[in-house]
């Protein structure tokens, strides 16, 4: 899988300080997409090991809430491989910082049998900002999405209690 960027210091792309990594490669294609170089999967450069640790690097400061994985599209098929892996290791070495992913998906899409593995990935993490953006409910009032479709959702709630619950501001964990 390739990267495009790596942010080090976002409060734009979720809930606190965060390390964003911009997946490369989205077939979904939505009009009017804010980051449209980032379709292409060949775009960027490739996920090594030694980015992975680099990662490690920025999520081990006591000022960052966690990652946010946005692109592109992380939960494009070509990327689910590599983004499971890279959640999965950063679940077991950072258990308290909190993963946030972007997916042009819906969260009834991602429970269609198709969508599994996707959908593994998303039971590891901590909310989902769900659905393609559409430049007719475009929005740039509204925090952490560019939509009106598009949703936050505190994925362990709505796991426990079966049904879509939405995010609520969280306080900075001591």
């Amino acid at each position: 899988m390739n990267y495009l960027h790596i942010d080090k210091c976002s409060i734009s792309n979720g809930q606190g300080i965060r390390v964003v990594l911009w997946t490369a490669g989205c077939t979904l294609e939505c009009k009017g997409c804010h980051n449209p170089q980032a379709q292409d999967f060949n775009a960027g450069v490739p996920l090594t090991e030694e980015t992975v640790q680099y990662l490690f690097s920025l999520l081990d400061k006591d000022y960052t809430w966690g990652l946010t994985l946005s692109g592109g599209h992380p939960l494009d098929p070509l990327n689910v491989p590599d983004v499971y892996d890279l959640v999965k290791r950063i679940k077991e070495k950072f258990p308290d910082k909190t993963i946030w992913i972007y997916t042009g998906y819906t969260w009834e899409e991602l429970l269609e049998p198709d969508k599994q593995q996707a959908f593994e990935i998303v039971k590891m993490c901590d909310v989902l900002v769900d659905g393609r953006f559409i430049l007719d409910q475009r929005d740039i009032t509204l925090a952490f999405r560019g939509s009106s479709n598009q949703r936050i959702i505190n994925i362990p709630r709505s796991i426990t209690e079966n049904k879509v619950v939405l995010w609520e501001v969280n306080k900075p964990k001591k």
